[in-house]
């Protein structure tokens, strides 16, 4: 351990005044954006037992767009949007095959009311 300039203990790591410090790091990979790719392989005589594709994207939500990677929008789990499109879909499609029965008499229509979307 050697001791500082002034005589005392060394200051802590990274504050040599050289270095960048991880906030500064942190800004510059979620700006530029990083990836991180590998494969794990098991193999017994030769034969592949397994293969493990890791892909890893480390950006900012906005340099993700630039790049097109957009997943979570669409995803129901992530979007409360994504989860009400889903659900107008599945109902549209409720509504239409419903519709189908009663036009060929399987089901006796039901008051135009209660099948009215709620707002």
């Amino acid at each position: 351990m050697t001791a500082s300039p002034g005589g005392g203990l060394p200051g802590p790591y990274g504050s040599s005044g050289g270095g960048a410090n991880l906030a500064d790091i942190l800004e510059r990979v979620l700006d530029k954006g990083i990836v991180i790719a590998g494969d794990i392989k098991i193999n017994l005589l030769d034969i592949e037992l397994l293969t493990i594709k890791l892909r890893l994207i480390v950006a900012s939500v906005d340099k993700a767009k630039e790049m097109g990677i957009d997943w979570w929008e669409q995803d129901p789990a992530l979007s409360s949007g994504a989860r009400h499109k889903e659900l107008s879909q599945e109902n549209a499609e409720l509504r239409r095959r419903l519709e189908e029965l009663e036009s060929q008499g399987v089901l006796e229509p039901a008051e135009k009311e209660s099948r009215e979307p709620r707002k």
